[in-house]
């Protein structure tokens, strides 16, 4: 598709199209930013404007002042920013009449309830100060995807295919209780607030009742009190007590239990799916290959072409799942699903209202961000 700016006075650039201006509440050294500012720049389009988190958070009116009527804006994570993260922990603490947390060590793995509880005000201010704006994911939609237990309910009721939410958990007797009582023995355990993989543990148990928990979380002990800490590296506990302690750290957060969902094999391991639903349509899509049971990209796994491990109806399967997952979030035009296409169902393990980050993925000749700035009409208001 050749990009061509519209008119001032075309529809698309009245209502929001390429050519308007385009706010991103972001972080200015995040690759996110890069990569968007390099794809506008590819196009002709002017640079976004960006407003940095900690400045809104500390000023919210500077973002009115970035505002105008046909502006589009965008809303990143804040993750990149240790500052503002302490800020929405500080902020989660107080909601939650919790003692303030102090600054966490660099990828430590805790508390992620209580930055939630800071974020979701965050995006609930920000989403009565942008209600007359043209925004491409909206703020309450962001909150349920960031709230993994809430969404896997949300699309389960629009009748999508997902693992089965067996319970939330306090820590790891409550584990064991739960397993004896579905009389299952391996399972997913996942932070309720993680993100990548972070705060996920695949949990199994063997005939002869060994166990084992594969995790990025590493376990730290040794210091005033055992502590996680997020890391690239995967690693496998097998001593009880290791076992125990990993758990009981993450439920700690809030955490809960799902089924494991089996992957489809492929000659170098097994995969799930990574797909970027633009307006609604599936577009980019990629196969993450692994050993382990945590795929994802940034953990070494590596990328496959979806066409070359799927057949034609497991393709169409994949699409339609895709497009079913992105109805259920009316209001946001760019969302990452994490499928699992195996015989004749797709099930939707999580959405990513920040699914975005797939650099030098391309699909139909462009990347994510380029094929972003084809995103141009508001959404259609939801049928009543």
């Amino acid at each position: 598709m050749t990009a061509t700016s519209p008119s001032a006075s075309s529809p698309a650039a009245r209502r929001g199209g390429p050519a308007s201006p385009f706010v991103v509440l972001g972080v200015a050294a995040s690759k996110r930013l890069r990569g968007l500012q390099a794809a506008r720049a590819a196009l002709g389009l002017p640079p976004a404007r960006l407003v940095p988190w900690r400045d809104w958070l500390a000023d919210p009116a500077c973002l009115d002042a970035a505002l105008a009527p046909d502006v589009r804006v965008k809303i990143e994570p804040p993750g990149d920013d240790v500052e503002v993260h302490a800020r929405l922990l500080h902020a989660g603490a107080h909601l939650l009449d919790r003692p303030a947390r102090a600054p966490l060590q660099h990828g430590e793995l805790c508390a992620t309830d209580v930055w939630f509880a800071g974020f979701e005000q965050a995006l609930a201010r920000l989403a009565a100060q942008l209600a007359p704006f043209d925004v491409v994911n909206d703020p309450a939609e962001i909150a349920l995807m960031t709230d993994k237990w809430r969404c896997q309910q949300h699309l389960a009721a629009h009748g999508l295919p997902t693992p089965t939410l067996l319970g939330r958990i306090g820590g790891f007797d409550e584990l064991e209780a739960l397993l004896r009582r579905h009389r299952l023995e391996r399972v997913f355990v996942k932070a309720r607030h993680g993100s990548s993989a972070a705060g996920v543990v695949a949990f199994r148990r063997n005939a002869r009742g060994d166990l084992q928990a594969t995790t990025s979380a590493h376990l730290v002990e040794g210091l005033d009190t055992p502590r996680l800490f997020n890391d690239k590296r995967i690693r496998s506990y097998t001593a009880p007590r290791e076992i125990a302690r990993v758990i009981d750290l993450v439920a700690a957060q809030d955490a809960y239990v799902e089924a494991w969902v089996p992957k489809p094999r492929c000659g170098a391991g097994h995969f799930d799916l990574r797909v970027l639903a633009l307006d609604g349509e599936p577009a980019h899509r990629v196969a993450r290959v692994g050993l382990r049971p945590m795929t994802n990209l940034h953990l070494d796994s590596r990328r496959a072409d979806p066409a070359a491990l799927l057949r034609a109806e497991e393709l169409a399967l994949m699409e339609d799942a895709a497009r079913r997952a992105a109805a259920a979030f009316p209001r946001s035009r760019v969302i990452g699903f994490d499928l699992v296409v195996k015989g004749r169902r797709a099930h939707v393990l999580e959405a990513n209202a920040f699914g975005d980050l797939l650099p030098g993925l391309l699909w139909q000749g462009r990347d994510a961000y380029v094929a972003q700035a084809g995103v141009a009409a508001p959404l259609a208001e939801p049928a009543p």
